[in-house]
């Protein structure tokens, strides 16, 4: 019984209007579909034909099969940047991620100006790295900077930072941590403010210290986003580049010059584009290798897991 007339549609409109959804659909993200496609698959694709190939990127490509890859194995200064690389992996992501926290924990406080100071923290995050690196030689310099000077007057030794072969990779490891640790606190401040009270309060009924209660309660329910800021600091720092080029150019000596860089010298210094490309292919299988065992390990973490 049909208590009101015309509710019961008729089915070939309704394929009408899911097709015309459809199309709608497909126009409205073609325009992305082929940006994305222009300026994405296709650079990666013809990326990896030129890995086999000897390019100059000014006369007739050669084909060369695998000889590019199997010279990297007997490249030392390919081998040089993967060490650099990573160094500046195993000492940026933990100390980021550890900073990040702490700085994200001093921020969840009911205090006058709160805004301000999550402001200037995440002031960095927006600095161009142009900028940023600027700054730091002008800071570092040896004979000049403001750093050398503050340890002149304290009877310090001074140091070289960025002219140092020993230790300009740890100037650009205490770099870039300044300019992230305002990314990962934001993202570990939205995760604190999303702890539910009650279980803080309960804790502080059942005598647990405001200490005890972040590092017992609120630093297990952060593994996701833990999970999350691990595998994009790891990207990052896999693709370190604008630091090294702004402040030492690969130096002192090759002691900087990372994967990213030795590959922009290949392909736009010394025009090796195939050289390059191969090792832009390494590269790449690295870091998706890399981050899929981290979302393997960490595939797992959730709030209501993450406290037992």
């Amino acid at each position: 019984m049909r208590l009101f007339p015309g509710s019961e549609r008729d089915p070939r409109r309704q394929n009408r209007v899911r097709r015309g959804d459809q199309v709608t659909a497909w126009l409205m993200v073609t325009p992305s579909v082929l940006l994305i496609g222009l300026f994405g698959i296709v650079p990666v694709g013809w990326s990896f034909l030129l890995s086999f190939q000897r390019n100059d990127l000014q006369t007739p490509a050669q084909w060369v099969g695998l000889r590019n890859y199997r010279q990297l194995a007997h490249d030392p200064v390919f081998t040089d940047s993967v060490r650099h690389t990573v160094v500046y992996t195993v000492l940026f992501v933990p100390l980021t991620l550890l900073l990040s926290l702490l700085v994200a924990a001093a921020l969840n406080r009911r205090v006058r100006g709160m805004s301000v100071y999550r402001l200037a923290v995440f002031v960095p995050v927006v600095t161009s790295t142009v900028a940023t690196g600027v700054i730091f030689s002008w800071l570092l310099d040896p004979e000049f900077g403001l750093v050398n000077a503050v340890l002149g007057k304290l009877g310090l030794p001074t140091f070289g930072f960025f002219s140092s072969p020993h230790g300009a990779l740890f100037a650009v490891v205490a770099m870039t941590v300044w300019g992230w640790v305002g990314f990962g606190a934001l993202i570990f401040l939205a995760g604190l403010q999303s702890v539910p009270g009650d279980l803080l309060e309960a804790a502080a009924i059942d005598g647990c210290t405001r200490l005890g209660a972040f590092w017992r309660i609120q630093v297990p329910l952060l593994r996701p986003v833990s999970a999350f800021l691990l595998v994009w600091l790891t990207i990052n720092s896999l693709q370190l580049f604008d630091e090294v080029y702004v402040t030492t150019k690969g130096g002192p000596l090759h002691s900087t010059t990372v994967v990213v860089y030795y590959l922009y010298q290949q392909a736009f210094t010394f025009f090796h584009a195939g050289y390059a490309a191969a090792i832009a292919c390494v590269l790449f299988v690295v870091i998706a290798i890399v981050t899929a065992i981290q979302l393997r390990l960490t595939r797992d973490a959730n709030p209501t897991g993450a406290g037992r």
